[in-house]
């Protein structure tokens, strides 16, 4: 297939794709604390068995049953550890053509999907786009690990931005949390939602719930902004991870429907000066590149020997599971994320000369950015973005891709180390 027609093919899949934090929802609290996934509604490892094999591809394939009772319900598919370039098919209709196989992938297959017994496929082969990663090798576990089907209601919280941080005066700490309701029913429904916050003592500190009225097949974005006390007493400031637990909820007719726990850090991370400050003072050590790896505990014992060494700040080389965040949130280490864009070129700024400056590639840029972004947006841990990897090249593809970012983040530093100098990078003095 032409590149033309590769991106020609994209295009009608970006509907499917899920750009949100990586989340999911359980029936009761002790099971979203716990992380017990298996006793929740609809959850569903992704397990496909071999069905065929050829020089060109590999063919897994499931069947996704689907009852009455799931008619209120979204069904999606969580990809992960895919290891290679894929299409995914339901029920013979391709749902997404994927060459980002770094960034784990969330899919809305309910479109797709009818009452009874579904086929989903995915067909395995060779990137198309090999070049936009040549700088880097990926560093996979089992094939399909943490890959999931799981369902969630039609009327629910679809996304969030959360940050718990000092108010105007510094005195105490902020609740920031802006949600996305989501109603996917024709008609007008209420929907209550609720929250509680635990400080890192184990003590409540803060819970409230509210009603909202959403228009049928709408989306809406509530503001939500209490004051929580006694805050400066557990700051996580890169040396300190304290955590506050977090739960949101959807109550209905008196009853609780879903549950989805979150842990946040209190944080005052500013950007100034071409330096990160962290509660006024500011880090003096450079962003270290973080060596990618699947093991948890090799993951814990890199993070303790940086910060042993002075190193508070790593920058990523493509996005890493989610289980590395939530790592990094509570050892107090900070973080750059950055895109699945690392090509190996030289400077030629003529149209096309090098994968940033080659048009026809502009949205796959920008899909990678979007993935990586909100993804990893509600760590504490996550205190500024980057682009691609330094050799990628400049030109039209980051320049449109460091506008959006810009739009979309206004707390967190922008980056593309490999700008020498141009505009579609913030500052840095390190």
């Amino acid at each position: 297939m032409s590149l033309t027609l590769l991106l020609a093919s994209v295009g009608w899949a970006q509907q499917s794709r899920i750009f949100r934090s990586e989340f999911l929802t359980y029936d009761r609290r002790e099971a979203g604390a716990a992380d017990k996934r298996e006793g929740t509604n609809g959850y569903l490892a992704f397990a496909p068995e071999l069905i065929s094999q050829s020089e060109q591809e590999l063919v897994w394939a499931q069947r996704y049953d689907v009852d009455a009772a799931m008619n209120d319900y979204n069904i999606f598919l969580h990809l992960e550890n895919v290891a290679t370039a894929f299409t995914l098919q339901v029920n013979g209709v391709d749902v997404v053509c994927e060459e980002d196989f770094y960034t784990p992938t969330d899919l809305l297959l309910s479109p797709y999907l009818r009452q009874g017994a579904n086929d989903v496929v995915l067909r395995l082969r060779l990137s198309r786009l090999p070049h936009l990663m040549a700088g880097v090798k990926f560093q996979s576990d089992k094939l399909f690990a943490n890959s999931y089907f799981f369902i969630q209601r039609r009327l629910s919280i679809r996304d969030f931005d959360i940050t718990l941080r000092p108010d105007s005066t510094r005195s105490f700490g902020v609740l920031d949390m802006r949600l996305v309701l989501a109603n996917d029913f024709n008609f007008e429904e209420p929907i209550n939602v609720g929250y509680d916050l635990y400080d890192p003592s184990g003590k409540i500190v803060e819970l409230n719930s509210r009603e909202f009225i959403l228009d049928g097949r709408a989306l809406d974005t509530v503001n939500i902004a209490p004051y929580v006390y006694h805050t400066n007493n557990f700051k996580w400031d890169g040396t300190k991870a304290p955590l506050y637990t977090l739960t949101l909820y959807i109550k209905r007719s008196g009853m609780m429907w879903e549950y989805i726990p979150l842990k946040v850090g209190f944080s005052d991370v500013e950007w100034r000066d071409g330096k990160l400050f962290s509660f006024g003072k500011a880090l003096a050590s450079k962003p270290v590149m973080y060596e990618a790896t699947t093991d948890r505990k090799v993951a814990l014992e890199r993070l303790r020997t940086h910060k042993k060494q002075g190193n508070r700040l790593l920058l990523l080389p493509y996005p890493q599971p989610k289980w590395f965040y939530d790592m990094c949130d509570r050892e107090g280490v900070m973080v750059i994320d950055q895109a699945a864009l690392s090509a190996l070129t030289d400077d030629n700024r003529s149209v096309g000369g090098t994968p940033a400056n080659d048009p026809q590639l502009a949205d796959e840029f920008l899909l990678r950015v979007k993935k990586m972004y909100y993804r990893s947006r509600n760590h504490t841990c996550v205190v500024g973005f980057s682009l691609a990897g330094d050799a990628t090249g400049n030109g039209y593809n980051l320049y449109k891709a460091y506008e959006w970012l810009k739009s979309v983040e206004q707390r967190r530093p922008v980056f593309y180390f490999g700008s020498d100098g141009e505009w579609n990078s913030d500052k840095w003095s390190w």
